[in-house]
């Protein structure tokens, strides 16, 4: 089996169609985006940060879409802020539960492509899996979001518009005297950047969104309550931690750039070395703020008592947890998910060694919702065993 997929699919943009002039939308808008927006429709700079505020509020903590609604401010107010607004979310197309209580959403935006959003429900938790680009940038082999080509970044809006639609269909908008934060209703209380796409090659929109989440005056998240994984992209990691904050996750799945850069096709551009270099001076590492590291356990490709140990070695020194992911199938896949007792081994090794080794659960496997099965249904199935074989290097 030798090393043929590409560090990254050609990439096959299909032009985004907007409208032309009419209202701006301000889903996704920075404050200080708000606030030029409002001061070019009159606002005064003197009123524009209170504006800004007030309008922050019940877009989002209130959940509210019609600006007839705001009833703090004035009446011509509102008729401006209708002329020249609008709150625009993506569609749902689809809503499929599973029977473990995964909810997967199949989401289209702006020129009708589509993305998939995974809310996860706990006992202690709630977690929103959101996409950041339409397709992936990347090819890693054992993914099926990865058999779909890039199409485009999604903007902010379509990000942080994850999260919107999520609290519409969980109805956890707080009620009048409800706060934010941990006061108000929390069925959503994490959100991973684990869906469909390469986040740190889509920076500043999902930047921009994350922002937004956690702003105190409107969702309200923890920055530890939102973690980022990346498959590796080196130059982007110390940006993450001075720009957003957030925890962060990799996705390593090999323990040699033999292994990875076969899994992992980034790898052959940013190594081991680089990769692990730029986490063990990643700013927020510590014992409080450990980095994850994702291992997806592949049955006699990276599941050996070798590979394990070599993991251990590998990330000496770094605070960690790995997280083991059984290989969650999907028509078509080119691997086989490592049998229990193989993971289970794995995993006593990893925890000798002291480090936090959970198994994840799969979670919606039935509705193809599980970790590395998102692919929007218009992609599902167009390729055959024998093209991803052929792309995975098989």
């Amino acid at each position: 089996m030798q090393p043929q997929a590409p560090i990254t699919q050609d990439v096959m943009t299909i032009k985004r169609v907007l409208p032309t002039g009419g209202p701006l939308n301000i889903v996704g808008l920075t404050r200080d985006q708000l606030r030029d927006a409002l001061i070019g429709v009159g606002v005064t700079e003197k009123q524009a940060k209170m504006r800004v505020n007030q309008v922050w509020q019940w877009l989002y903590h209130w959940g509210v879409r019609d600006f007839e609604v705001m009833t703090n401010l004035s009446k011509d107010f509102r008729t401006t802020l209708a002329e020249h607004f609008k709150i625009e979310l993506p569609e749902v197309v689809t809503k499929d539960v599973s029977t473990d209580g995964t909810r997967k959403y199949l989401v289209r935006i702006a020129g009708g492509h589509e993305v998939e959003v995974v809310y996860i429900p706990e006992k202690d938790r709630g977690t929103l899996c959101i996409s950041s680009q339409v397709g992936c940038t990347l090819t890693c082999s054992f993914c099926h979001t990865g058999t779909q080509k890039l199409v485009r970044n999604l903007t902010a809006g379509e990000i942080i518009g994850q999260v919107m639609l999520a609290r519409d269909d969980l109805n956890e908008w707080p009620e009048p005297g409800q706060g934010t934060g941990e006061n108000g209703p929390r069925l959503l209380s994490n959100i991973v950047l684990m869906g469909m796409g390469e986040p740190l090659y889509n920076f500043e929109n999902v930047r921009d969104a994350m922002k937004i989440a956690m702003d105190g005056e409107g969702i309200a998240l923890s920055r530890r309550r939102i973690t980022l994984s990346t498959s590796g992209v080196v130059p982007e990691i110390h940006r993450t931690a001075d720009e957003i904050g957030c925890m962060l996750a990799i996705s390593f799945h090999g323990t040699t750039d033999e292994i990875r850069d076969k899994l992992v096709p980034i790898n052959k551009k940013w190594n081991l070395e680089k990769l692990l270099e730029a986490l063990a001076a990643y700013p927020k590492v510590s014992n409080s703020e450990r980095i994850t590291f994702e291992y997806v356990m592949l049955k006699d490709v990276n599941d050996s008592d070798e590979d394990a140990r070599r993991l251990v070695k590998l990330i000496e020194g770094i605070p960690a947890k790995i997280n083991l992911i059984p290989f969650n199938e999907w028509p078509g896949a080119p691997y086989k998910r490592s049998d229990a007792d193989r993971i289970k081994a794995f995993a006593d090794i990893i925890y000798n060694a002291g480090y936090a080794s959970p198994i994840r659960r799969p979670r919606g496997e039935d509705i193809m919702a599980a970790c590395g099965q998102l692919k929007s249904a218009t992609e599902r199935s167009r390729k055959s065993r024998k093209q991803i074989d052929a792309e995975a290097g098989l």
